[in-house]
C-alpha cells in the first residue's frame, strides 16, 4: 500500500512538471527561430509580373537588442536593369538615388536608356528602427525584366553602434538558406496588356464594379418587389377583417 501511495505521489509531480519542461522547450524553439527570421527581404504589394511595373517593399526587422538600425542601402542589379525606380516617402528617412552609366544602353518604350538607378539609401534622421521593430521602404520598380523568374537585390543593414549586416549571399536552389540571404523578388508570367499588374488591377476591378452593380440592381428590385407584394397583402388583409366585421353586425341585426 505505501509502496502505491509513493508512485502516485511521483506521478502528480511529474504532471505538474511537464507543462513547465514544455513551456521551457517551446520558449528555446522561439528563440533560436527568431534570428534565422529576421533578416531582410523584399515583396511586391501586389502581381510582380514580368516585363510590367510593380511596387515592392523591403522589409528591414532590428534584429540586435541594443542597437537600431539607422541606414539600408540596396543595391540595384546590373545584370538587369531597372530604369524606372521611385522611392515612396518614409517618415523619419531620408533617401537618395544614386545613377550608374548601362554597359550596354536598354530600350525602354522606344526610348534608348544608357543609365539607371543602381542603389537606393535610406538614412534615418531619427531613432531609425528601434530593437522590436521592423520597417518597410516602398519602391516602385519597372519594367522588370522578361528573360527570368527572379530579381535579387544585395542589402547593407547599418545599426547606430556601427555595426553592419551586409544581406549579399546568393540563395542556391536546393541548398540550405545562407546566413546572410540577399533579398530576393519572385517574377510572375508577363500580363497580356504589356504594364503588368496596373492593368490587370483595372481590369479586374471595372468587372467586380460591374458585378456589384448588377447584383446591386438585382437586390434593390427584389426589394422593391417584396414591398409591393406585402403592402398589398395588408390592404387585402385590413379589407378582409372589415368586411367580416360588417357581416357580423348584419348577420346580429
Amino acid at each position: 500500500m505505501p509502496q502505491q501511495q509513493s508512485d502516485a505521489s511521483s506521478t502528480r509531480r511529474l504532471a505538474r512538471r511537464l507543462p513547465l519542461v514544455g513551456a521551457a522547450a517551446a520558449g528555446s524553439v522561439l528563440l533560436l527561430a527568431g534570428p534565422a527570421a529576421a533578416h531582410v527581404s523584399v515583396q511586391p504589394s501586389g502581381p510582380a509580373a514580368k516585363g510590367g511595373y510593380a511596387t515592392v517593399n523591403f522589409k528591414v526587422p532590428n534584429e540586435k537588442d541594443d542597437a537600431s538600425t539607422v541606414k539600408l542601402e540596396v543595391t540595384l542589379p546590373t545584370d538587369h536593369p531597372l530604369a524606372s525606380v521611385m522611392p515612396q516617402p518614409v517618415p523619419g528617412w531620408k533617401i537618395s538615388v544614386t545613377k550608374a552609366k548601362l554597359p550596354k544602353p536598354i530600350e525602354m518604350e522606344g526610348e534608348k536608356i544608357t543609365e539607371a538607378p543602381s542603389k537606393i539609401t535610406w538614412t534615418a534622421d531619427g531613432k531609425g528602427v528601434e530593437p522590436g521593430q521592423f520597417q518597410q521602404f516602398p519602391l516602385s520598380v519597372g519594367q522588370l525584366p522578361k528573360d527570368t523568374d527572379q530579381v535579387v537585390f544585395k542589402a547593407l543593414q547599418t545599426y547606430d553602434n556601427k555595426e553592419v549586416v551586409r544581406w549579399i549571399e546568393p540563395t542556391k536552389e536546393g541548398a540550405p538558406e545562407p546566413e546572410n540571404p540577399a533579398p530576393v523578388l519572385q517574377l510572375g508570367a508577363p500580363e497580356e496588356d504589356g504594364h503588368g499588374a496596373a492593368g490587370a488591377s483595372d481590369k479586374s476591378g471595372a468587372t467586380t464594379g460591374m458585378k456589384a452593380t448588377a447584383a446591386t440592381s438585382d437586390t434593390s428590385g427584389s426589394d422593391t418587389t417584396a414591398r409591393v407584394l406585402g403592402a398589398v397583402g395588408i390592404v387585402v388583409g385590413v379589407i378582409g377583417v372589415g368586411f367580416g366585421v360588417f357581416a357580423g353586425r348584419r348577420r346580429s341585426a
